[in-house]
């Protein structure tokens, strides 16, 4: 009978939606294509090459009707490319922790004007990320390092069992950050904004996740790890590593 019932509660969850999965690679390539080629983000579309957008969400596995939050996003990139990913029957949270409040005033202003109707910007309360509803996917571009600054380890532990405990099980768990040379663990997250990718995946792995895979789609091998990320000689173009994670299901 036990088992009669969890094969039961189990088709009621995929039923519902409770159990996040990938989108198949030809539907996610489709939407991430479309929502690129939205003439509403002609201000930003130059920026596409180089962040290897297309590459990136596509390694996501983000589709329509998903459920996002795009963490501490910044002027809104990838919270306006979200918006066409996962449609009308998706959702995207643009969200700010209490410490980061005062960046979000601009982006909020900008989202907001923009009326896009599947979009909710959200300025925490609290320093630990957190959902009334589980989502399919949480989204963090060059920040996870900034975490380390407010507290080390022990706030990175915090971020990533908020993370987990939001998502749905299934859900996935992206971190795309600048890398820093072997060895250094978080000791670089505040004189150069680096950190070191194999320290990130032994913290998320920590906290439950498991790791599926990673792209090199935004490596650099020219860049020696020893500039701080806004050297002019290797902005915009450092070695960064980009982390897919799974909580399981």
């Amino acid at each position: 009978m036990r088992a009669v019932l969890t094969s039961v509660a189990i088709v009621a969850l995929v039923a519902t939606g409770a159990i996040a999965k990938d989108h198949p690679a030809d539907e996610t390539r489709v939407a991430v294509t479309a929502a690129l080629a939205d003439p509403a983000r002609a201000d930003q579309a130059g920026d596409d090459v180089r962040r290897k957008a297309a590459e990136t969400l596509i390694f996501s596995g983000v589709g329509p009707g998903d459920t996002v939050i795009d963490y501490l996003p910044g002027k809104g990139y990838w919270t306006r490319i979200f918006t066409g990913v996962v449609g009308a029957k998706g959702h995207v949270d643009a969200m700010w922790p209490a410490a980061a409040a005062s960046r979000a005033t601009a982006t909020v202003t900008d989202l907001e004007a923009r009326k896009l109707a599947n979009v909710t910007p959200v300025v925490q309360t609290v320093n630990i990320p957190a959902s009334p509803k589980p989502v399919d996917l949480f989204w963090t571009v060059e920040n996870y390092h900034d975490v380390a600054n407010g507290g080390g380890e022990a706030a990175l532990a915090a971020v990533n069992k908020g993370v987990f405990d939001l998502l749905k099980p299934g859900g996935t768990y992206i971190v795309v950050d600048h890398a820093s040379a072997p060895g250094t663990g978080i000791s670089a997250t505040n004189t150069l904004h680096r950190i070191e990718p194999a320290a990130v995946k032994a913290q998320v792995i920590a906290a439950g996740f498991q790791f599926v895979g990673e792209s090199d789609a935004l490596r650099n091998p020219a860049d020696d790890h020893s500039l701080k990320v806004f050297d002019p000689a290797i902005r915009g173009h450092t070695d960064q590593f980009i982390y897919k994670f799974r909580k399981p299901d």
